[in-house]
């Protein structure tokens, strides 16, 4: 036997080695490939998981006297806070209150101030007392087309939606820094599906909405030292008092488009809302779409979960497919309702 045989054969044997090797290696290999992303992903997510308590603690929520933040401050009470509101209109803050009373028991504490005044929210906030969980949820909307916004329009909407919330969490932050041994605080925001992708006919909330997502991204990072945490809550259209009186008014497509999400009950946002505050969620969506949607739209936001982390990097091309239908069917629904108005 010469040695091109001798070659022929070590080459044949290992080509069939190898044809035998390659299945059970890529078998062995599907399992480890995930594992060791999760693996990497419990080392290095953050911040770390962390459990915020509610019963025997503060609870201070804006636009408490009705829709999202009654409802949150009726949650909060039953559940054993002691519960301070705060709103503009001081006879909706006295329903509010009686309407608490009755459900829970509990007297809350009510507040008269208007969140873009800055002195009036710290005035009232000191009043209140140490806060060890602030749920900033006040908003206001108006859906048209911003052509038809005024500047006044458009002004208002940022400086409730986007400045006031600055104004309450500046006001409340130097005490909850300074609190000694009360255990972990929380500060919420309450944004909306519109500050997580852009709707027709909401260019002035969705951009106060959006803005709130780089506020808490930041603000994070400067209170975990202080094991303050920071969650942000994303409702669909919820049904209140201020989203009837929005559909009223709403352009025909942004009601085409606000359809493929669906709206909720503020109990059951409220329910989601405050789970999602006690178990420290930097993100907290209220129904599958939204789930979805903060797929798609995490970007560089924190994430506490190792498992949401998994998901969010396995799904990124699958979730982007669907972001890519849904704009597609709402540029389609544009562009019918654009040729029947020129018609």
């Amino acid at each position: 036997m010469n040695e091109l045989t001798e070659l022929h054969i070590a080459e044949s044997f290992v080509t069939r080695s190898m044809a035998a090797i390659s299945p059970l290696f890529l078998l062995f290999l599907i399992p480890i490939i995930p594992l060791s992303l999760l693996a990497i992903l419990a080392l290095i997510v953050r911040p770390r998981p962390i459990k915020i308590p509610i019963k025997s603690r503060h609870a201070f929520i804006t636009g408490g006297s009705s829709g999202i933040g009654l409802a949150l401050a009726h949650r909060a009470a039953s559940e054993g806070a002691r519960v301070s509101i705060l709103a503009r209109s001081g006879s909706k803050l006295e329903e509010a209150k009686k309407s608490i009373q009755l459900a829970t028991g509990v007297e809350v504490a009510t507040f008269s101030a208007d969140v873009r005044d800055y002195d009036a929210v710290s005035k009232a906030i000191d009043e209140s007392g140490p806060i060890d969980v602030l749920i900033v949820n006040q908003g206001v909307f108006t859906a048209k087309e911003l052509v038809k916004h005024s500047p006044e329009d458009v002004k208002f909407t940022i400086d409730v939606n986007l400045v006031g919330s600055f104004n309450v969490i500046k006001a409340a932050l130097p005490a909850m820094k300074a609190r000694k041994d009360r255990g972990p605080a929380s500060i919420s925001l309450v944004s909306s599906q519109a500050g997580q992708v852009g709707v027709y006919g909401y260019a002035a909330y969705s951009a106060s909405k959006f803005g709130l997502q780089g506020l808490a991204q930041a603000l994070q990072q400067e209170v975990i030292s202080d094991d303050i945490h920071v969650t942000l809550i994303f409702p669909p259209d919820t049904n209140t008092p201020g989203f009837e009186e929005e559909q009223k008014s709403r352009p025909e497509v942004t009601a085409i488009i606000a359809a493929s999400s669906g709206s909720m009950e503020t109990e059951e946002v409220a329910k989601k809302a405050m789970d999602g505050i006690k178990a420290g969620n930097f993100t907290v969506s209220c129904n599958f779409e939204g789930f979805l949607l903060s797929l798609a739209t995490t970007g560089m936001s924190p994430q506490r979960s190792f498992w949401l982390a998994f998901l969010e990097v396995i799904t990124a091309g699958p979730i982007r497919l669907i972001a890519l239908f849904f704009q597609w069917d709402w540029y389609k629904a544009i562009e019918k309702w654009s040729k029947t108005k020129t018609k």
